[in-house]
């Protein structure tokens, strides 16, 4: 307005009530050849007294490496305390909650960006239950007691019973971070295989496709046993660099979880009594329990297309409806999904056929009349008729419910 249509600063600084000044820096800068009158940085052009690089680095390796605060990196480096922590607040280690507490270095976070594109997988071992509860709630007095009590256990060289370990199989997934655990008496590339063969079939089963597995460096995971397993699945077996668990975190974390919520959570009679309560627990935490890392939601709800939440409903062509019934029939039944709906729209009026029960791996004979079904999601049902799910204005064609 000043500079193409002559206004004066002061009308255009009161008609958009701003002080004049600022007005007249702005036509400065378009009068200088600045049309993108964007806003710049308030940062200097020179800095004089700027710390030095060098400084910089030497008071960034320090904190990293003595994991110290910005008054003691201040006097070893000699610039004052105010400058040491500007410095780490701009490289972003102010805090140490910001860096690994074994190595020093900052926590690089990932999360891949689907469920199955990467699955952990660990073992952890825990001392078994005698009978009769463990000295954590039964003290250590009584503890010894229920252990020499304890039958059908060998003795070591003070004569005392030797309870075992039981080895918790753990598979965590990478991005929705839903678990699943089995309890072993070994840790043997056997069992670790036979473990993830069962995980990816109980992955496959809710809709996730296993595509690399990440372990640490134990035996059974370096094993050739591990190697052609993972190829015959499909899968691509990685392992992390030695003594880095950080890489492994998720399922190195899974552990810690599962002790305070279900190994020590509660006193157990016997090793059988824990092992019996793993399946109960493993739906709260997959289904229930919030997880920070799912923005306070459980883990399940990162989880697309899962069998038993949703119900497909087909219109299958009038012409081959038999060749298609067949065909649908096999493919959800082996896909798990426990309800199915098919409309034929062949005859005068329409008809639906409901198949709700899977055994042996297909579909049973449906039980319906052919006008009308139920639908069973859950703790709920719904009546659908087949009339419902045609278009009355049209012949021949449907139109499913919404």
């Amino acid at each position: 307005m000043v500079v193409e249509d002559g206004y004066p600063i002061s009308e255009v600084a009161a008609r958009f009530q701003c002080s004049w000044p600022t007005v007249k820096r702005w036509v400065d800068r378009y009068l200088d050849g600045d049309r993108s009158m964007r806003d710049r940085s308030s940062r200097p052009h020179t800095m004089p007294a700027k710390t030095a690089p060098v400084v910089t680095k030497r008071l960034v390796s320090l904190g990293l490496r003595l994991r110290e605060g910005p008054v003691q990196l201040a006097a070893r480096c000699g610039v004052a305390p105010s400058t040491a922590h500007r410095i780490l607040v701009r490289c972003r280690v102010n805090r140490l909650a910001h860096v690994d507490r074994a190595t020093g270095e900052p926590v690089r976070r990932y999360e891949h960006p689907h469920p199955g594109s990467m699955i952990h997988v660990d073992v952890k071992k825990l001392g078994n239950i005698p009978d009769g509860g463990g000295w954590r709630y039964v003290g250590r007095q009584q503890g010894r007691r229920n252990r020499a009590a304890t039958l059908d256990k060998t003795k070591n060289r003070q004569s005392n019973p030797k309870m075992g370990h039981a080895f918790v199989h753990t598979v965590i997934d990478d991005h929705s971070r839903v678990g699943y655990a089995e309890v072993h008496d070994d840790e043997r590339a056997a069992t670790a295989v036979a473990v993830l063969r069962r995980a990816v079939a109980w992955f496959t089963l809710r809709g996730v496709t296993v595509e690399r597995v990440l372990s640490d460096n134990g035996s059974a995971y370096r094993s050739f046993l591990w190697r052609d397993r993972c190829a015959e699945l499909g899968i691509t077996p990685k392992r992390t660099r030695p003594y880095r668990p950080q890489t492994n975190g998720r399922v190195e974390r899974f552990p810690r979880t599962m002790a305070d919520g279900w190994a020590y959570a509660r006193h157990y009679d016997s090793e059988e009594a824990r092992r019996a309560a793993l399946p109960a627990w493993l739906h709260a935490y997959n289904h229930h329990r919030p997880h920070s890392a799912c923005e306070s939601q459980p883990p399940f709800n990162r989880l697309t297309n899962v069998p038993g939440q949703y119900t497909v409903v087909e219109v299958v062509s009038p012409g081959s409806f038999e060749t298609d019934a067949i065909t649908k029939r096999a493919e959800y039944a082996r896909a798990g999904i426990p309800a199915y709906l098919l409309v034929d729209v062949r005859g005068p009026r329409p008809t639906v056929v409901l198949f709700d029960r899977i055994v042996d791996g297909a579909y049973a004979t449906p039980d319906t009349d052919g006008t009308a079904a139920t639908l069973r999601i859950g703790d709920h049902t719904i009546p659908l008729l087949a009339t419902d799910l045609v278009d009355p204005d049209t012949s021949g064609t449907t139109t499913p419910p919404d």
